[in-house]
């Protein structure tokens, strides 16, 4: 029943952190360097560990609290590689504006551990514990630059609206264990599938409140009002690992807690989510088109490219699943990638944040354009990029599930989206740069980068691998 070995990779990555954070106590600010390589080596061997352990039947343990399946191995793989290559992106800003604290690090670990918790939680309140932990992490993270007025207020402003989403989530939770007596996984989806979910009040109540603490954490229309502020106030290289990798634990929390608790309740959860995901793809888009802070602007765009992954999820299908997954990986990607130019082009006391900032770009470095460029047509859905065919398989799930008019709406939304990533763009190639000190970085910086860009291309070429990969996590484990 204990099974302990299942959560080998967290077990590890948590004594690991704890290893970290006593010798951190011993190094001065001169061996700061080390604390980063030291975190960089316990995400790779994390992974390592999570991928030794995937292709096997789905195990649970720890008492059934815990599972170990191939859904829950991608995403943890997915979250160790993204928060290395954040970790290589943000060394050039932390140093530059004064933030190189070890910090950074054990706080985003602490993060990163509660995310794999709730990839592979097979009980309510373990998805809360993982959810909380995460959620504290990102708190003080989004209030490092002490000195700073606006990182305070974002982190006020998420502390308290991330609070009532989390009560909400826990009183939803609440409910559905007075109704069922169960918390673990396979318990609740006894008790719903022997129910009528539209005629069950109490059950629709518990279900509303846990829709809606879930929908916060993608940061979903009506639930988005923290986005913009957060990401705007938010150090950069915060912003950088908020807006993208704790998007694959949203997606986990939903997958665990209503794909396959409450599959049998998507008639439910699947309205909710149409209105919720309809909303997102609208609002996003259009306000994003009346932004000049290129991160507000970035932040209406996640919200409109949540609405898209929300769509794909409500068709309760696995062919939706698979699609969801995969444009989140590839949203999570794109997203670290575009923050990171953003990095790039800030320097000692001045962060880039606007859209002037990235005028004339292709005039001080050809090579980081057309990166930035690869990285908005993918955001925009321009084929050849990887952007193209995630939305391509979103439209396709929808309409397969028999949604005609949204899958209407959202190519139409995702054109007139397409404007506020083309006028980027064109202030990029077409317009003078108002600044000319040439562009500095560290050359793995300058490879990452690299390689993330071209991504972008090589993904939305052969996308067949990584989808593959994707549907057959969702097959084996859902």
């Amino acid at each position: 029943m204990m099974n302990i070995a299942i959560a080998t990779p967290e077990i590890f990555l948590l004594s690991t952190i704890c290893l970290i954070l006593l010798m951190d106590l011993f190094l001065g600010e001169a061996c700061r360097m080390v604390t980063y390589l030291l975190s960089i080596v316990a995400l790779l061997a994390t992974a390592l560990l999570v991928y030794s352990s995937m292709g096997g039947d789905k195990i649970t343990g720890l008492h059934d609290m815990y599972v170990r399946d191939d859904l829950g191995g991608v995403l943890k793989i997915s979250i160790l590689l993204l928060t290395v290559g954040i970790f290589v992106y943000a060394r050039k800003y932390l140093r530059e504006q004064d933030l190189w604290q070890s910090e950074f690090f054990l706080l985003s670990l602490f993060s990163v551990l509660g995310m794999m918790v709730m990839s592979s939680a097979n009980n309510l309140l373990v998805v809360y514990l993982g959810l909380e932990l995460l959620a504290l992490s990102m708190y003080v993270l989004v209030a490092f630059k002490r000195d700073d007025g606006r990182s305070t207020e974002a982190a006020m402003k998420y502390f308290v609206l991330g609070a009532v989403a989390s009560g909400m989530l826990l009183y939803g939770i609440s409910i559905l264990y007075g109704l069922s007596g169960k918390l673990d996984i396979a318990g609740v989806a006894a008790y719903v599938s022997v129910q009528n979910v539209m005629q069950n009040i109490p059950l629709l109540f518990a279900l509303v409140f846990m829709v809606a603490g879930i929908a916060f954490k993608f940061g979903a229309v009506p639930f988005h009002m923290w986005v913009p502020d957060v990401y705007q106030g938010a150090p950069t290289a915060v912003t950088m690992f908020l807006g993208s990798v704790p998007k694959l634990a949203a997606l986990a929390m939903f997958l665990r807690v209503l794909a396959e608790s409450m599959a049998v309740a998507q008639p439910g959860w699947g309205q909710m989510l149409l209105v919720f995901g309809l909303l997102s793809v609208f609002l996003g888009n259009l306000v994003a088109i009346a932004q000049f802070n290129l991160k507000r602007m970035l932040a209406y765009s996640t919200i409109a490219h949540m609405g898209f992954i929300l769509l794909g999820a409500l068709t309760g299908t696995t062919q939706g699943y698979g699609a969801a997954l995969f444009y989140t990986i590839t949203y999570a990607l794109t997203a670290a990638g575009a923050f990171a130019v953003l990095i790039l082009l800030s320097r000692e006391g001045v962060e880039a944040e606007t859209l002037d900032d990235i005028k004339g770009l292709n005039e001080r470095n050809p090579w980081y354009a057309f990166i930035m460029m690869m990285l908005l047509f993918s955001m925009a859905g321009i084929p050849p990029t990887v952007g193209f065919y995630a939305k391509l398989s979103i439209i396709d799930a929808v309409m397969q599930a028999g949604y005609l008019w949204p899958a209407v709406f959202m190519v139409v939304l995702s054109v007139i989206g397409a404007f506020y990533y083309l006028r980027a763009i064109k202030m990029m190639y077409f317009d003078k740069p108002d600044n000319t000190a040439p562009i500095e970085a560290e050359l793995d910086f300058t490879i990452l980068l690299s390689v993330n860009g071209l991504l972008m291309v090589v993904l939305g070429i052969f996308p067949s691998v990584l989808m593959g990969i994707c549907s057959a996590a969702v097959v084996a484990s859902l």
